[in-house]
């Protein structure tokens, strides 16, 4: 069974840079495609972007397009989401999900595993 964990969130001003990684165990990582995901307080879970299992093609949200970049070791069984000038609404819990796709999946029901969540919080 594949189990992920979450790593790097924390608290940061407007405009700074944070890495999360996703550390895959129990099975290899590089037969899943990748996403992250942010939950806002008492909001839904949303997409943020998704790399395939060779790591050739990512898609992201529009509100992570030119800020974020997803980038995965597959020898390391680790995927990495690299933030940039992030914004207060950035804030969320960020969640790594993996799914058995040879594309870059989308869709929150496409995940079967997920790992517990790390808190980023973007606030002045």
């Amino acid at each position: 069974q594949l189990h992920l964990v979450e790593s790097g969130g924390g608290m940061v001003h407007p405009g700074a840079s944070l890495k999360l990684s996703c550390t895959a165990s129990g099975r290899t990582i590089s037969t899943y495609a990748v996403g992250w995901f942010r939950q806002p307080p008492g909001q839904a879970r949303d997409f943020v972007g998704t790399i395939s299992r060779s790591g050739l093609t990512t898609s992201y949200a529009r509100s992570a397009q030119g800020r974020f970049t997803i980038s995965r070791h597959n020898a390391e069984n680790t995927v990495y989401l690299q933030m940039n000038n992030l914004k207060p609404e950035d804030t969320g819990v960020y969640y790594c999900a993996a799914a058995d796709s040879t594309g870059t999946p989308l869709d929150v029901d496409e995940f079967t595993s997920w790992g517990q969540g790390t808190q980023v919080t973007v606030t002045s």
